[in-house]
């Protein structure tokens, strides 16, 4: 390894947080109103406007957003939904939480997202929607995929826990679909620590999903216990837990205000990734369409190990002892056992996925990184690529 000291140990990610986010949650402690409230329907209402969309809902998680959201357009038992298989698992898993079944699509090699041609090949009569993915901020061609879904009658629900803000075509993600379901998990773009948003044009979809989060109680029932509420409440459906609270919602507010810098500073972090790896010729940096901007959310760099003589994880553990912490984004679905064992995918089932992870590793990219930091990644990416380079 080369002699550069190493002072500083670069996470995988750290949360853009800080006083302003601090002295709102607090305002929330002392107005004594801690779970779903005011601040959530701010937060709700701001985020529509942010995103140009008509209808804005918040839940507990990127997860309860895409369960919510198949349940609004009618999934049930043995239900057929396309997820491609480089996702985390809560894409799919959703899926069976109505009787359904994911259906498992491969990918494109460049992008990484959804297939539509391999789409097309796995659509049968018991498919009834398509879960795209925009994999690490990078939209999917949402253009082909809403054509495939409206010659066979499809739904189309997008997947952009990764894509906040993210556009296509000058349109941002989540104006396009009937629904998209973002996340506001820990490491994502925008963080309220725990949570989600669904958002549509459709109002008959809007009221399910404002049903659906709490109980299926009437949606006007949210403040029985405030001095303007009432005891009395109906139950419409059997619903969920899957509310937001205003705790969560006073950290979204401040987070929504800083989006914009915050996915400044990303892209600006990206470009530095990219011009620094073009030219390594055992690296392969992201590619984005000309007619997407991408989030930023990850930076997913691959290896053309023919031209390395270590692998992938090997690559990883390098970095490591350079102070630099990489990760990986996602082992393919038809991979884990969960999905062998239940849906009989195996190894080679879906191999421009399969080929592809085993090639792929994230590097750190989030708006506090330093400008040392940026720079100490770019050296141990080009020191590992070039100490074991063929």
């Amino acid at each position: 390894m080369t002699t550069k000291a190493i002072n500083i140990q670069i996470p995988f990610h750290r949360a853009d947080l800080g006083e302003e986010e601090i002295r709102a949650v607090s305002d929330v402690i002392r107005s004594g109103w801690l779970t779903m409230g005011p601040r959530t329907f701010e937060f709700e209402r701001q985020f529509a406007q942010y995103i140009g969309a008509s209808h804005a809902i918040a839940v507990s998680s990127g997860t309860a957003a895409l369960h919510l959201a198949l349940d609004a357009i009618g999934i049930k038992h043995d239900d057929e939904v396309l997820v491609p298989t480089t996702t985390f698992t809560a894409t799919a898993e959703v899926v069976t939480y109505l009787g359904g079944r994911p259906v498992l699509v491969d990918v494109d090699p460049y992008t990484l997202n959804a297939d539509p041609v391999d789409m097309e090949r796995k659509i049968t009569c018991h498919t009834k929607a398509i879960i795209p993915v925009h994999f690490g901020g990078n939209p999917c061609d949402v253009a082909e995929i809403l054509e495939l879904a409206a010659q066979h009658d499809l739904h189309v629900i997008e997947d952009a826990a990764h894509s906040l803000p993210a556009s296509y075509r000058g349109k941002r993600i989540g104006t396009i679909s009937e629904l998209t379901a973002f996340s506001f998990y820990a490491t994502k773009t925008l963080t309220t620590g725990e949570g989600g948003m669904v958002t549509t044009e459709n109002n008959e979809y809007a009221k399910r999903l404002q049903v659906m989060r709490l109980h299926g109680v009437a949606r006007d029932a949210w403040n029985r216990y405030s001095s303007e509420g009432s005891w009395c409440y109906e139950v419409l459906e059997a619903g969920f837990k899957y509310n937001l609270t205003d705790l969560q919602s006073a950290l979204g507010i401040v987070q929504l205000a800083k989006c914009d810098a915050m996915n400044l500073a990303r892209r600006s972090i990206a470009q530095r990734y990219s011009g620094a790896f073009r030219s390594i010729e055992s690296l392969q940096i992201p590619s984005v369409p000309a007619d997407r901007e991408s989030s930023w959310h990850l930076f997913v760099l691959r290896l053309h190990l023919n031209q390395l003589r270590i692998e992938r994880n090997q690559f990883i553990r390098e970095l490591s002892e350079r102070g630099v912490s990489a990760s990986v984004h996602f082992i393919p679905l038809h991979l884990q056992p969960l999905y062998q064992r239940d849906y009989g995918y195996k190894s080679g089932d879906l191999p421009v996925a399969e080929r592809e992870y085993y090639r792929s590793l994230s590097l750190p990219i989030y708006p506090t990184m330093t400008e040392e930091e940026v720079d100490q990644v770019i050296w141990a990416v080009s020191d590992v690529a070039s100490m074991w380079s063929r």
